[in-house]
């Protein structure tokens, strides 16, 4: 991705230089620059990448986007066809590697953390893959997603709402147990106890702990282990394309949730110096 940009950084989504050199280094070789050859590329793929970060931010309309961008039709393009092709994934799951070796860790987790999120569907997303949640009292789509102990995205996944945690979670599983075969515990809330406990055993030889509330309690309780995974759809929630559910395929929410966590760790990744936004605990003494 070249580093070059024909519009000026004016956005807070807006990619800087280091973010840049970043994704770079994750995305496909252009088709130009392979052995079948293609038609070179019109647009820096920065200017790509800060468009696709735009929309996500800021939720706005693919028309809507702003003219110092290139054409949305393009952006649209690029944002489907890397969806698509797994790339989105790729850049996620490299970048999840890369902070998890910089802390000392193992780059490949061995325990995770899971939960769901349901969200209000538009009017544009289609009856076949909306429902009711009838406990959350929401009629749209809801996000089933897997973090490691740090809270970092190892798989997400939209079905409709109607759906409950136990069955989808049985397709989640067996997705993880495919691409992250090192698994072999994964927490989660009471939604997920009965039979899916020993179906994990059984059939993935996962070990799958649940975590209940006390008896009698009420309110918000943060809850040991299952609290990492409850920041993710925070960061989510961030990003006001993601306040809704839009999209007319489950496939492109999910890849609006992938470039809000890769944003989430690109600037991580690349922060220089210790956070200024945390509250300092030490009395003024001026």
């Amino acid at each position: 991705m070249r580093t070059a940009s024909r519009r000026k950084s004016r956005y807070p989504s807006d990619t800087t230089v280091a973010e840049c050199a970043l994704i770079a280094q994750l995305l496909p070789i252009p088709a130009c620059q392979t052995k079948t050859g293609g038609r070179p590329e019109k647009w820096p793929r920065r200017d790509i990448v800060d468009a696709i970060r735009y929309i996500v931010d800021n939720g706005a309309k693919w028309r809507a986007l702003p003219a110092d961008f290139p054409p949305w039709e393009t952006v649209d393009g690029f944002f489907s066809r890397w969806n698509r092709a797994g790339v989105v994934a790729w850049i996620r799951e490299q970048l999840r590697r890369r902070i998890r070796t910089a802390l000392g860790r193992s780059p490949h987790p061995v325990t995770l953390i899971v939960d769901s999120q349901s969200v209000k569907a538009a009017s544009t997303v289609g009856k076949k893959t909306r429902g009711y949640d009838a406990g959350k009292k929401i009629n749209g789509r809801k996000r089933h997603i897997a973090v490691d102990t740090i809270g970092l995205p190892v798989m997400i996944t939209v079905t409709p709402a109607d759906m409950t945690d136990r069955d989808a979670a049985r397709e989640l599983l067996w997705r993880l147990r495919l691409t992250q075969p090192q698994i072999t515990q994964v927490w989660a809330d009471s939604a997920y106890a009965g039979q899916l406990v020993n179906w994990a055993d059984d059939h993935l030889w996962l070990t799958l702990r649940t975590v209940s509330r006390p008896k009698g309690s009420k309110g918000f309780i943060v809850l040991p282990r299952r609290w990492k995974v409850e920041r993710t759809p925070g960061w989510v929630m961030n990003a006001r394309r993601n306040a809704r559910d839009y999209e007319r395929l489950p496939q492109h929410s999910e890849a609006h949730l992938n470039w809000t966590l890769i944003t989430v760790m690109t600037r991580r990744l690349t922060r220089r110096g210790p956070r200024t936004d945390r509250w300092n605990k030490r009395r003024y003494s001026g």
